[in-house]
């Protein structure tokens, strides 16, 4: 299993989201739980582009303070929703490996990781969702809580990824490499 940590980056990690300091408490648990039990931490940067104040060198690009990544853990980048699109290499990435087995945080919901989630299930991955570990921002659509809750207790589970709760995510999270 890897650990897929997607853009939790300074400018969207903050108390605009969903259940934001129990998003974040969480997926900074599942992240020091992979890192004693050996299991691989990925972190994926979304780039808007120059000139958005969203892009490579601009403060708000930069992984959230509290989630940094360590040394050895790769960090990929990607200008479109999905984490495994062809472009970022991730997806070869965990191919090569053997990989079959993801679980997938952070952030947006309803934009990266729903297409993340997606592209893993088309792709034949296994996608493991933890409870309140990804969150978005409302919009004139969907507010924040409705939408978290339609992808991760209607749309997901069943059809794209088996959505846990926090103590299955520990246990399996836990379970020897």
């Amino acid at each position: 299993m890897t650990l897929l940590v997607i853009d939790v980056q300074k400018g969207i990690t903050d108390e605009r989201l969903f259940e934001f300091e129990k998003v974040k408490s969480n997926i900074k648990e599942l992240i020091g739980r992979a890192r004693q039990n050996h299991k691989e931490v990925i972190f994926v940067q979304h780039d808007d582009g120059p000139g958005t104040g969203f892009s490579v060198g601009d403060e708000d690009f930069e992984i959230h303070e509290e989630f940094t990544p360590e040394w050895n853990e790769k960090i990929y980048t990607k200008d479109v929703n999905s984490a495994l699109h062809p472009s970022t290499k991730l997806l070869s990435y965990l191919q090569e490996k053997g990989e079959d087995t993801i679980m997938v945080v952070g952030l947006q919901t309803n934009f990266c990781i729903d297409a993340t989630i997606r592209t893993g299930f088309d792709n034949g991955l296994e996608v493991i969702v933890p409870e309140y570990t990804n969150s978005t921002f409302g919009n004139e659509y969907m507010d924040k809580e409705t939408c978290y809750h339609y992808y991760n207790e209607f749309l997901w589970p069943t059809r794209f990824a088996k959505c846990v709760s926090m103590d299955e995510a520990r246990k399996l999270i836990s379970q020897p490499v």
